[in-house]
């Protein structure tokens, strides 16, 4: 089994990195380049999510296998201010932080799953799954 990745987010750099290290993990468990593309993608929207509204956190890569194919779990926590409401978040267009409002939405309909668990004033982890086209 492939081993997880750990990456510290508390800049711009490390957005960079942590795609960079999603698109070499997915090729690592197979995924094809399109994939490869998507992962990278949906990576570096909540790890600019961190930097932006929460300053710093980290993202692990976790190799996932089920139904005879290799997956990709991403977990995404910040010690942040929260979400309010998550269900706004991942509406389009909708942002606190003048943004275009896409990342959270768009990072949801890249990945096959994703999950937001959120406290205000503690923090937000955001787990992520993608499954690749091969089998084990």
């Amino acid at each position: 089994m492939h081993d997880e990745e750990h990456v510290v987010i508390a800049g711009d750099a490390d957005i960079v990195t942590a795609r960079a290290r999603a698109k070499s993990t997915a090729a690592a468990l197979g995924f094809s380049r399109t994939d490869q593309t998507v992962v990278a993608a949906a990576v570096s929207e909540i790890a600019r999510n961190i930097v932006v509204y929460a300053g710093q956190g980290d993202i692990i890569l976790r190799p996932r296998q089920g139904d005879g194919r290799w997956g990709l779990m991403v977990v995404a926590r910040d010690e942040g201010p929260g979400i309010p409401d998550v269900g706004r978040a991942l509406t389009d267009g909708y942002s606190t932080g003048g943004s275009l409002g896409v990342g959270l939405p768009g990072a949801r309909r890249l990945m096959d799953g994703l999950e937001i668990e959120s406290e205000v004033g503690r923090g937000t982890t955001v787990t992520m799954l993608k499954w690749g086209d091969r089998f084990a």
